[in-house]
Formats: structure tokens, C-alpha cells, sequence
């Protein structure tokens, strides 16, 4: 849950720290006195967009900071991407300067604005006060049916996503097939082209590494004579000779080790001279053996003669190196296998019509999660509406057939009947803007219950909804406060009434003339005078007063 929220030099907000409880807590102050602005400083710490306005006018950066104790899945998340975990808690600070500069940390660990946001999906949920105009899109009902089926089951999100891999894997392979019967004369050239040139490429058959090894070849043959000449004028020399330099040395070593007993200071001379000795020893063995092997053979410097000119000739015509020539060929073989692939019209229908089947099958099963959990939504909205002054009212979710798309193989849409005996319509052509509310409060609250997410932060969803049925509102929060920590945002006295915690949100003027937003916990005395504020507008009498002592004693 949220434990602190720290902001400074943010928007009106000059410097304020608050400390929240678990349960259920308010926001409450007259209009344009930054109620929201608390919402909108929790989001930019959360990853949301920020922008060099949020600063306060006259600071060089606006600096938030959220505390939160951990979840498992959030501590989890942390120790995968190396972010330490201190006492429990995720800090989250986000600063924005003047510039628009943004720069942000996890537990002081310098972090992306996206990883913010993953970190912050797992910790808050918020629904905007603007949530039941989005209901209105079709787009977003389908995401509301979705995620609440991800709720409940996490690996359906992966569903989801598969539907939409499958959708364009089998739409390219469309694509594909179309472009084909479009131009294939280009084609079957093009093919003709490769099935040429890999044939030519093929009789050759370069090999990886083989230029070094026949140029190497070809200097040793092409100068055998001359190497052979050498190596035995170095072997008659060391060896072979009438006065040989093996048998010098050998000589040599011998009167020095006699004329060591005389003089041990001879020693150091003879152990440098006995390893020459042995080394040249081992190079008349090299040189006998590199003799043996050295052949004069014309008619083998005549056949790697003919194969490096071939690969010569091959790498200029293909404008490649004889050393590449083995890649270019590899090359041309994989584009000409693609190429036929994809000019065998059978072949690509075979492969678009096993790419349709995937789809359709992983579309099927999606379908199949919407139908059960559609009928599940649609009942406890139902349920809720009763309660909220729509008696005998009924929401249902219809899955209409339609073409098959990246989302699915129907269409998502919302269905309302405003009371008993009337047929269910869409949500966007019957519902009023009292009714869209309250349908979609009771949709955020059912929603919310679902959700593993320790805080819910609700922004003016009570907006359009007055009298008993925010009674009934506040109870709901309330009672859900009880699971989660619910924030609200609210301008109803019989919602605020409800609250565990109740913040008032004021503007002010500094000493310098700049209006600026102060945020004060009520206590019970505070909270009854700013409940009969909320009943009574700008005087406040003993009657309100009463009033409000009453909403907060039920």
C-alpha cells in the first residue's frame, strides 16, 4: 500500500509530505483547490507523461516521491531487474525540472519511466474521473472484458497476445500470397536468375576457408625448387659436411667440459654452448623431415593453378572476394529456397490455410473466455445497479460476430436496459450521464475486487451521482476499503462521510503573493465542519452541522 507521498514544487503544490493508512480515505476541498493535482503528482511518480508545466512557477524542478510497502510480486519484480529492496518498501521519485528534463530512481537506483510504470501497475490502480466516458468506445470495453478475464487468470493476457501474433503471421502470409499472383512473372525471372547462378556456384563449390588454403598450397609448390635447395644446403652445413657445424660445436663442448676441472668458471660458457648444440641437433631432424615431405610436382601446381583462377574469376563476376565467395553462395542458395517457397502458389496457400487454423484456434479459445466471463460481469453489474438507484435495471455484454481481426473474432459491446421489461441496448446510445456513472462506478468497484493491486485510487468517478445512491457509493468504497487502501478524490458530503481518513485540500497565498495548494488531516471536529461545508456551500449553520455529525455517525 501507499505509505508517503511527497511533492514539491509541483504545479500549485509548494511542499507537502503525507502519510497514509490502510482502509479508506478522502480527498475533499472546493473546486480548483488541487484535489486532483495529488492524483496527477502519484501518476508522474508512477512513470506517467510529464512536461516542464507540472513545474511550479518560479522553481527550477518539481520532486516526487512515493513510498510503498512491497508485495510479493512487486519484490519479486525488483530483485529480476537488480533494484535493491530496502526494509520492505519501494521508494519510487520521479523529478521534472524547467526543461522538461525527467529523470527518475527506484529505491535510489537510477530507473526508466517504464520501469516505473511496471513497477507501479503491480502497487496502484487508478480510475479517472473521465473512466465513464471511455466506456462509451468499443475499444475500451473489449480491454475492460479482457483484463478482468487477466485478473483471474494471468495466463489468459498471453492469450491476448497470441491472438495478435497469430492475426498478422496469417495476414502476412495473405499479403504474401497476393503479391505473387500479382507479379509473378517478376518472380519466376528473378528465380530463373538464382537457379542459375547457385548451379554455377554449386559445380564450383567454394569452401569455407579455402582460398588461404590453396594460395598457401600454391606458393609452397610454385617454390618448391628453390625451398628444397635451401634446406639441404642448411642440412649439409649443420651436418653433412667435411667440417660440420654440429660436429664443431660437439668438439668444442667437449674440450670445454675437460678444461671445467681446471677452471669451473668456464661452466657459465658451457651451459650456453650445450643447448645450441641440442638445438641444432633437433633442426637437422626438422630439416630431414621437411626434405622428405617437399616434392617437385608440376602437375599438381597446374590443377591449383586452374582452381584459384575459377574462384578468381567466380569472386569478380559476383563483385565479392575470393574469400567471401563460400558466404555469397550461401547466400544466393538461402534467397533462391525462399524465392521458390514463395513462388509455389500450392505451397503458400498450404501455409496461409495452416496460418488461419492457428489463428482460429487461438481466436476460439480467446472467444471462449469472453462468453464465461462476460455472463459473470454482466450479473454482478446488475447486482450493483440495484443498489445504485437503477431498479430492475440490467447490463449484459454481447460478443458480436464479426470478421476476424488482431483482437479476437468478435466484437466487444455493452448493453444497458434501464429497468424492468425493456430490451438491453448499447451503453452509449440509452445510458445518461447519472447513468453512465454509476454503472461504471459499479464496474470500477467490481473490477477492483477482482485485482490483486493493494491500492485503489479513485479520482471523481462519483461524478452526476447525488443523493441516496451516494450513500450507497460511499458504503461501497468503504466496504472495499476494508480488502485493499482506497483513495478517493470526491465532492459528496455522503461519500466523504464514509472515509476512515479525510485529507482537506485549501489553496493559499504565501508571503509573496503566490497561491499555492495546502493539504490538512481532519480530525473529528474538522471533519464534521468540512462535511457541512460540502451540504451547505459557502454558510455553514447548525442545521448542516447536524446534518453532517449525522452522516458521519452512520
Amino acid at each position: 500500500m501507499l505509505r508517503t507521498l511527497t511533492i514539491r514544487d509541483f504545479v500549485i503544490v509548494d511542499a507537502i509530505e503525507l502519510e497514509f493508512a490502510h482502509g479508506f480515505t478522502v480527498f475533499t476541498g472546493e473546486t480548483g483547490a488541487g484535489k486532483s493535482i495529488l492524483i496527477d503528482a502519484l501518476q508522474l511518480a508512477l512513470g506517467g507523461r510529464g512536461d516542464a508545466s507540472m513545474v511550479r512557477e518560479g522553481a527550477a524542478k518539481a520532486d516526487i516521491t512515493a513510498e510503498f510497502a512491497l508485495t510479493t510480486t512487486a519484490a519479486s519484480w525488483l530483485v529480476g531487474n537488480e533494484f535493491p529492496i530496502d526494509e520492505g518498501v519501494a521508494l519510487m521519485r520521479r523529478v521534472i525540472d524547467n526543461a522538461g528534463r525527467s529523470k527518475a530512481w527506484i529505491n535510489g537506483i537510477s530507473a526508466t519511466a517504464a520501469q516505473l510504470r511496471e513497477l507501479g501497475d503491480m502497487l496502484v490502480d487508478i480510475h479517472g474521473q473521465h473512466a465513464h466516458q471511455s466506456l462509451l468506445k468499443l475499444d475500451a470495453q473489449r480491454d475492460l472484458l479482457d483484463n478482468q478475464i487477466a485478473v483471474r487468470d494471468p495466463s489468459a493476457r498471453q492469450e491476448v497476445l497470441a491472438t495478435t501474433e497469430a492475426y498478422k503471421t496469417w495476414r502476412a502470409l495473405v499479403r504474401q500470397r497476393e503479391e505473387f499472383e500479382n507479379d509473378a512473372r517478376n518472380v519466376l525471372l528473378e528465380r530463373e536468375r538464382l537457379e542459375w547462378q547457385v548451379s554455377e556456384l554449386d559445380k564450383l563449390a567454394p569452401k569455407a576457408g579455402e582460398w588461404a588454403e590453396i594460395s598457401n598450397e600454391h606458393s609452397r609448390l610454385s617454390h618448391a625448387a628453390s625451398l628444397l635447395e635451401g634446406a639441404q644446403e642448411a642440412l649439409q652445413a649443420i651436418s653433412e659436411a667435411d667440417h660440420p657445424i654440429l660436429s664443431q660445436l660437439s668438439s668444442l663442448n667437449a674440450k670445454l667440459g675437460k678444461l671445467v676441472d681446471v677452471d669451473s668458471q668456464l661452466q657459465e660458457v658451457l651451459d650456453c654452448m650445450e643447448p645450441a648444440r641440442i638445438q641444432l641437433q633437433e633442426a637437422v631432424y626438422a630439416l630431414n623431415n621437411y626434405i622428405d615431405k617437399v616434392e617437385l610436382d608440376p602437375g599438381r601446381l597446374r590443377e591449383v593453378d586452374a582452381r584459384m583462377e575459377a574462384l578468381h574469376s567466380a569472386a569478380r563476376k559476383y563483385h565479392v572476394t575470393p574469400e567471401e565467395l563460400h558466404e555469397e553462395h550461401a547466400a544466393l542458395a538461402a534467397r533462391l529456397k525462399q524465392l521458390a517457397d514463395a513462388s509455389d502458389l500450392d505451397g503458400l496457400r498450404k501455409q496461409e490455410d495452416k496460418a488461419r487454423a492457428a489463428y482460429m484456434e487461438v481466436a476460439q479459445r480467446l472467444s471462449a473466455r469472453r462468453a464465461a466471463a462476460a455472463v459473470e460481469l454482466g450479473k454482478s453489474v446488475t447486482a450493483a445497479m440495484q443498489d445504485l438507484s437503477m431498479s430492475g435495471g440490467r447490463f449484459e455484454i454481447a460478443l458480436n460476430a464479426g470478421e476476424p481481426g488482431a483482437h479476437g473474432l468478435e466484437q466487444v459491446e455493452f448493453l444497458v436496459a434501464g429497468h424492468t421489461g425493456v430490451a438491453a441496448r448499447p451503453l452509449a446510445k440509452v445510458a445518461s450521464g447519472g447513468e453512465l456513472a454509476r454503472i461504471s462506478l459499479a464496474i470500477a468497484v467490481i473490477t477492483a475486487h477482482a485485482t490483486t493491486t493493494p491500492t485503489l485510487i479513485f479520482d471523481e468517478v462519483d461524478t452526476g451521482i447525488g443523493g441516496g445512491v451516494a450513500e450507497v457509493v460511499g458504503r461501497l468504497l468503504k466496504r472495499l476499503g476494508q480488502q485493499r487502501q482506497v483513495l478517493c478524490v470526491t465532492h459528496l458530503p455522503q461519500v466523504a462521510s464514509q472515509a476512515n481518513q479525510h485529507f482537506q485540500v485549501a489553496k493559499g497565498a504565501t508571503s509573496e503573493g503566490r497561491t499555492v495548494s495546502r493539504i490538512d488531516v481532519l480530525d473529528t471536529r474538522a471533519r464534521v465542519e468540512e462535511v457541512a461545508r460540502m451540504l451547505g456551500g459557502i454558510e455553514i449553520t447548525e442545521t448542516t452541522r447536524k446534518h453532517a455529525r449525522e452522516l458521519l455517525a452512520s
